[in-house]
């Protein structure tokens, strides 16, 4: 979220703040490891009552029961996201981050939904209540090698937009030929082009939910290449992900910790101080 060499030699004179600040983003240190630990269960506990909510049986029978416990997560998670504008030196920066805003919106629907309750929005009501789950990306900012996976897919995202231009032109050419081949045959479903593109997309990605199928020899040869074209496509964006993965372990095993004390990286992995200023690590 910042600079470590910058934050480390701010704010030494306040030593709460610091102190805070460390147990929230520095995840080395056994305190942020607790912190971390604990906000997991937390969000998990959290979630599962969202879900509970939706359970009619279950909301009624304890109605009191999951609206006392979800205010009490609210209350802990605003104070959390409070702690974190308060400790950090870019606030702005923070705010309208990925994780500013997945914090944000996974308090802001409770009060939202307070506000309103009662007062006839019910759609708008369903659907804050539903916004808690966002709650769920939370897990990543506190899960240690969540960077390492958000780096290997913002890493891939031009091959794989690639890959996904490149399927849909596929797809759009076999469904039209589908429509050509089946769109005269009556009861099969193929009665548009859209309809055809949509069966190829079932087809191909092999989910396959069978309301629309083919009827003729020529019509099950082409199924039959998207079939097995769907197996092979599996693996393309796996194998992207994977070789962007690897190589960013890498690089993280490469370059070592960074210290909290001078923000030198490039430490050997069993290192347990920094070899520039002698800080643990």
């Amino acid at each position: 979220m910042e600079d470590l060499s910058e934050r480390a030699k701010a704010h030494q004179g306040d030593s709460l703040k610091e102190r805070i600040w460390r147990t929230i983003f520095l995840s080395a240190s056994g305190g942020a490891r607790t912190f971390d630990i604990v906000l997991l269960i937390l969000i998990a506990m959290s979630v599962v009552v969202v879900m509970l909510e939706s359970v009619e049986s279950v909301a009624a029978q304890y109605a009191t029961l999951l609206h006392g416990l979800e205010w009490a997560f609210t209350i802990l998670f605003t104070v959390e996201y409070a702690m974190r504008i308060w400790v950090v030196r870019r606030k702005k920066k923070y705010i309208f981050s990925f994780f500013g805003i997945v914090d944000l919106l996974s308090i802001l629907p409770t009060y939202i939904d307070f506000i309103l309750a009662g007062s006839g929005h019910f759609i708008i009501v369903r659907i804050l209540r539903m916004l808690r789950m966002f709650r769920i990306l939370k897990m990543a900012e506190h899960m240690g090698d969540a960077h390492v996976l958000m780096n290997a897919l913002k890493a891939s995202r031009s091959k794989i937009g690639v890959f996904i231009f490149s399927l849909m032109a596929i797809v759009c050419i076999e469904g039209t030929l589908m429509y050509i081949i089946e769109g005269g045959v009556e009861g099969t479903g193929f009665t548009s082009i859209p309809q055809a593109v949509y069966w190829g997309i079932v087809t191909v990605t092999t989910v396959g939910y069978g309301d629309i199928a083919p009827v003729t020899i020529l019509g099950k040869m082409l199924a039959s290449v998207m079939m097995l074209t769907g197996f092979a496509i599996i693996a393309v964006p796996t194998g992207i992900v994977s070789a962007e993965l690897n190589r960013k372990n890498q690089e993280v095993s490469m370059d070592g910790r960074r210290c909290s004390g001078c923000g030198h990286d490039g430490h050997d992995p069993k290192a347990l101080h920094c070899k520039m200023c002698g800080h643990a690590l």
